[in-house]
């Protein structure tokens, strides 16, 4: 079984003080980061059993629940603008 660490944190992506996935993260917004996470998602799938093998399916998953994550904040985000809305809409009322 592969390392897990070589999932979730490979050395090549970790170099310095800030993980590559962190930065990427940080210059989208949820959607966008979502959809990144979907484009990684198919590419680990489609070629799991010609190159990575196991690893490839651990690493959709890994950016599988990053997408998830993101459409829940997303959904939250959503969520709280529509309760402001409401209740702008109550106070003017």
């Amino acid at each position: 079984m592969e390392n897990k660490d070589s999932v979730l944190h490979p050395e090549h992506y970790t170099a310095g003080e800030i993980e590559c996935i962190d930065a990427i993260r940080a210059s989208m917004g949820l959607e966008s980061f979502a959809n990144y996470c979907k484009g990684n998602v198919i590419k680990y799938v489609w070629r799991w059993e010609q190159k990575g093998g196991i690893q490839d399916l651990m690493k959709a998953q890994v950016y599988l629940a990053w997408m998830v994550e993101a459409a829940q904040a997303r959904e939250a985000e959503l969520d709280a603008y529509i309760e402001k809305l409401r209740q702008k809409k109550e106070a003017e009322a």
